[in-house]
């Protein structure tokens, strides 16, 4: 009986456990912006400059740069010939710009943004 109660205990701790790890990715999943802009960068360019497609873009004063693990990074620190969401602002400089996931990147192409 002792055994049979363990046993059940143990995989109601597993479930709980393999549920809060399902909940914690989802949670990760970032909102990216709908009015953004997709491109892929190209050879690395002096500050404030970066290539985005076929485009040199100016990055805007204040702007952010985001890894794939949504962390804020700097400008040297971009990776060659990601892909790319980027915003701008008023000015048509670089608000925002996130490097995309795989999974992102997939999820964009099924909404059709490109």
């Amino acid at each position: 009986m002792i055994n049979a109660l363990l046993r059940y205990g143990f995989f109601i701790a597993l479930s709980v456990l393999a549920s809060a790890d399902a909940a914690a990715q989802l949670a990760h999943q970032r909102q990216l912006p709908a009015q953004g802009k997709r491109a892929e960068l190209g050879a690395p360019l002096p500050l404030p400059m970066v290539q985005a497609g076929k485009d040199v873009l100016r990055m805007a004063p204040g702007g952010v740069i985001y890894d794939a693990s949504n962390r804020a990074i700097l400008h040297a620190a971009l990776p060659p010939s990601a892909a790319v969401l980027y915003t701008t602002d008023a000015n048509g400089d670089v608000q925002r710009l996130y490097v995309l996931t795989p999974t992102e990147q997939a999820m964009l192409d099924a909404r059709g943004v490109r």
